[in-house]
């Protein structure tokens, strides 16, 4: 299986889902050519992204579906025509098992674990609508503190096209905390066409959010667990507001306007 699937008969108020959980490549890749410690890097995943998820899921027995594969293998939070679904460099690695790569191994990866992964996504938002419910899709990400020579001043980031039903009080809830430094986009824009939220909320009309931690705040388990109760806590607040619970189509600035800037880690 290319994806994990927990509480598939949980509580569906919230989807939770993690397309970078994993920095594990399938036997018959190898290591793609790269040393061991690149696996490491944020490069190959997205860290404390998984364990943050399962631990929503578990705190709100909540459904999630969890990549069991790395991003260098193929990128899950991509459309299948973006030339970044397959990383051949990233931040300065070349990726060797990537480059050259033909059409057909493109096609191989596609089949074998890009679209796994979203119908599994599919099949449990189809599974909850047809139940009468509209679930909220809440995508988890890490990003680095440093990205090149500049810091990033950000703890969390709220990322979202022209939907902001769930954003919007996340947003709210987190400033509330002085202590944080709260994106609104940032550090990427979520702008993006054929992302996972574009695919699974912005197209089907689900409320929904991407929510990015700095890595280094979940770097631990006692990071992984502040940053479980900090969202636990915002989502509950954004729970009580019902109005979010409904299908609304709010078109997308990526459809107008291509694909979203600064997406190469997202």
């Amino acid at each position: 299986m290319s994806c994990e699937v927990l509480n598939r008969d949980g509580d569906p108020t919230f989807i939770f889902l993690c397309d970078h959980a994993s920095n594990v490549v399938p036997d018959d890749y190898g290591s793609l050519g790269l040393e061991p410690c690149e696996f490491e890097r944020h490069i190959a995943w997205d860290i404390g992204a998984a364990d943050v998820v399962r631990g929503l899921a578990a705190h709100f027995q909540a459904p999630a579906v969890l990549a069991r594969y790395s991003r260098l293998l193929i990128d899950l939070n991509r459309g299948v025509d973006d030339p970044t679904l397959i990383m051949k460099i990233s931040d300065g690695a070349i990726v060797p098992g990537n480059h050259p790569i033909s059409e057909s191994e493109i096609e191989k990866r596609i089949a074998a674990y890009y679209t796994p992964y979203h119908d599994a996504v599919s099949d449990l938002i189809d599974d909850v609508l047809a139940k009468g419910r509209v679930p909220v899709l809440i995508s988890v990400h890490s990003f680095t503190r440093y990205w090149k020579t500049r810091e990033r001043p950000w703890h969390v980031g709220l990322l979202w096209d022209r939907d902001d039903r769930v954003v919007d009080p996340l947003i709210t809830f987190f400033s509330k905390d002085r202590a944080l430094v709260v994106g609104d986009n940032q550090p990427y824009s979520g702008e993006l066409a054929g992302d996972t939220m574009y695919n699974h909320g912005t197209r089907r009309g689900l409320p929904h959010a991407l929510i990015e931690i700095r890595q280094d705040l979940v770097s631990t388990p006692e990071g992984v667990e502040e940053w479980i109760r900090r969202i636990a806590d915002a989502l509950a607040h954004t729970k009580t507001l019902q109005s979010i619970f409904e299908v609304r189509h709010f078109g997308s600035h990526s459809d107008e306007q291509g694909e979203g800037p600064d997406k190469a880690i997202l």
